[in-house]
């Protein structure tokens, strides 16, 4: 198997953990925005993270048409979790479109006129990290509501 795929099969088992948990919390809490993360949400920051990897992968890497997604029209871990197979299934079609071609240029020109060329292996990195730093601050914020969070480091492959 492909080591990026590989990789990203353990970011999905260090996923689940945390939906996991995510499902024990009160809905209440779970769509609470705090102030002291800027507003958003548990329910929010995984809305955004998934976003994240459709922007990147799939709109501006495979050139899919795909609306972003709000924590209105997902609702809850329900539909977070769904929101998620989508992105393993983009994530999917991403490494096996550019497998093999880490460093290919991916050129585009954001919504403010700025223009970045980023790898495709940087597109990968990008989201894969961005999705750990969230997950970080998710296990934080419901720590600051009182709830015990379990352990969702990186999984040691048997």
């Amino acid at each position: 198997m492909e080591v990026f795929a590989t990789q990203y099969n353990w970011i999905k088992r260090t996923r689940e953990p945390l939906f996991r948990y995510c499902e024990s919390l009160p809905h209440e809490d779970y769509a609470k925005e705090l102030d002291i993360f800027a507003g958003d949400s548990i329910l929010s920051l995984q809305v955004h993270t998934a976003n994240c990897y459709r922007w990147w992968l799939g709109i501006r890497a495979l050139g899919k048409s795909l609306p972003e997604r709000t924590p209105e029209s997902v609702k809850d871990i329900q539909g977070v979790r769904e929101l998620f197979r989508e992105v393993d299934d983009l994530v999917e079609e991403f490494l096996q479109e550019f497998q093999g071609k880490w460093d290919q240029v991916i050129p585009m020109t954001l919504s403010n006129g700025e223009t970045l060329n980023p790898t495709t292996l940087w597109l990968f990195t990008h989201t894969t990290t961005h999705e750990f730093h969230h997950k970080g601050q998710i296990v934080k914020m419901g720590r600051c509501m009182g709830h015990i969070p379990p352990d969702t480091d990186l999984i040691i492959e048997p």
